[in-house]
Order: C-alpha cells, then structure tokens, then sequence
C-alpha cells in the first residue's frame, strides 16, 4: 500500500500521517530526511521527536532512499518525512546528474514493497515560477516525483489548514 499526503509547508501533513500510522497494525518505521543543519531546523526536527511514541523506530536517510524499500515488507508501516527534502538533498549533492537513477529505483522499490508506506512531501507547484535555475529544478523535479508517485499510490491526501482531502483511493484499497 502507497499512500502520498502533501500539502504546504504547516499543513498538518506530518501530523495526519502519523494519525494514519499508528491507527494501523504492524512495525512501524519513520525515515527522516531531514538533517540539523542550522538551529531552527534543529528545533523542527525535536518538534517531530516529540510527536511520535516510543513504538516507532527510526532511520535517518538523507539521500539513498531507494535502499531503504527492500528493508520492509508485510506487515511494516513506514512513514518518510519528506520527499521535498529528499529532493533538495540530491539537487544541492554535488551529484545531481544521480537524481534520476535514485528516483527510478525508489519509485520500483515502492511498486514491489508489500509494506504500507506513508509518504509526506510538500506541495510546491502552487506558487509562481521561481526566479533562479536550482529553485525552478527543485519545483519541476519534486512536480515530477509527485505525478509518477500519485499514478502508483492506492491512496493521495491533500492537507490543507490541518484538514485531509483524499484526492485519490484505488478501488482495490
């Protein structure tokens, strides 16, 4: 099972996926992207801690997500917070050109995973055309992660002020 939930940046997204997760059986798992780079970030990424009980447990992966799908199966619950993150990890790598392969393997990883997976990521193709070059690749690169994800997920919630839409629910759910 598949479940991408966007939204914008204090949506609610990260609080409705956890809802969803631990309303679920099985081994839970969070993979965090983020890293501590500067000291709000920090603040953020405690915030997120304290959110999540002692039942979950917890990777941190920056970049080589596509190695972490195989890791799981039924009856896994994984959560990654976030995929926009991801995204910018690879673009500011100094190996960008890798992108593609990483998302390719990802995007097969999930298809064939029997775990239920819980994906959050920012919505970032609402606003105007960013001004400079890296900006407009991250906007077109993560616009382009969310069409391939939403065409295999059973399931894509939009959240907006704390409140979830469900976009898409396969029949077969």
């Amino acid at each position: 099972m598949i479940e991408l939930i966007v939204g914008g940046a204090r949506s609610g997204k990260s609080s409705h996926a956890l809802r969803v997760a631990e309303s679920l059986p099985g081994n839970r798992h969070f993979i965090a992207t983020a890293e501590a780079r500067d000291g709000e970030m920090a603040d953020r990424i405690a915030r997120h801690q304290k959110e999540r009980s002692a039942s979950w447990q917890l990777t941190e992966e920056t970049c080589c997500l596509s190695g972490q799908t195989p890791r799981f199966a039924e009856p896994d619950v994984v959560l990654v917070d976030c995929l926009t993150l991801w995204v910018a990890n690879w673009l500011g790598s100094g190996n960008a050109d890798g992108w593609p392969e990483e998302k390719r393997r990802f995007l097969d990883g999930l298809a064939a995973s029997r775990a239920h997976w819980l994906l959050v990521s920012n919505e970032t193709g609402m606003g105007v055309v960013p001004a400079d070059r890296l900006s407009r690749q991250f906007v077109d690169e993560s616009g382009r992660l969310h069409q391939e994800l939403s065409a295999i997920a059973h399931r894509v919630t939009l959240v907006t002020m704390g409140i979830p839409r469900v976009l898409k629910r396969r029949e077969d759910e």
